[in-house]
């Protein structure tokens, strides 16, 4: 007769040896992968952040940049919504208070109505302005100096420059100027 150990020893064998070893090696298996994922996903996740802080922290630069140019971009902004004729007008009125009298006199401002010149080759809105002058060499330089730093929106167009009165020697020059004006 066989003995009843002899009956049971393949279910204990696969039962109790087998079937653990492959369930653990399957677990095993399921935590690696799983492991694997988890730290794939991690490592896109820091990326993800450390992008994020990057663009934040260029933001916050621009940002700080952006606020102390803010008083430019006012100024700017407040430039350009005036109406040009009259801001150059009080601009130049301003600006020949301080000049010698006899060394300068405008002798014609007009505005052409229409765009021309550069402001036909641009989306942006302008204006232009024609200006005459007469007086000194050095005075008229003052003059333009001083309006062209004033409104930094004014693009030289075209400049013709005579002698005075014909005849005579004077130190007087005839100065006409055209500007075109970017507007808001």
């Amino acid at each position: 007769m066989s003995s009843p150990a002899h009956l049971y020893r393949q279910a204990i064998i696969l039962f109790g040896l087998v079937l653990p070893v492959v369930l653990g090696f399957g677990f095993v298996a399921i935590c690696m992968q799983t492991k694997s994922k988890l730290t794939e996903s991690l490592d896109t996740k820091i990326e993800g952040f450390n992008a994020a802080e990057k663009a934040r922290k260029t933001g916050m630069g621009i940002e700080a940049k952006i606020i102390s140019q803010r008083k430019d971009i006012d100024r700017w902004g407040k430039l350009l919504s005036g109406e040009t004729s009259s801001v150059v007008t009080g601009n130049l009125r301003e600006i020949t208070e301080h000049l010698p009298p006899k060394e300068i006199q405008m002798t014609a401002f007009e505005r052409p109505s229409g765009n021309g010149g550069l402001g036909l080759a641009s989306a942006q809105r302008s204006a232009q302005i024609r200006i005459a002058f007469r007086g000194t060499y050095r005075t008229l330089q003052r003059n333009f100096l001083e309006l062209e730093t004033r409104m930094p929106q004014l693009v030289l167009q075209e400049l013709q420059i005579s002698r005075g009165t014909t005849g005579t020697v004077s130190p007087l020059l005839n100065v006409q100027v055209s500007y075109t004006a970017w507007e808001n």
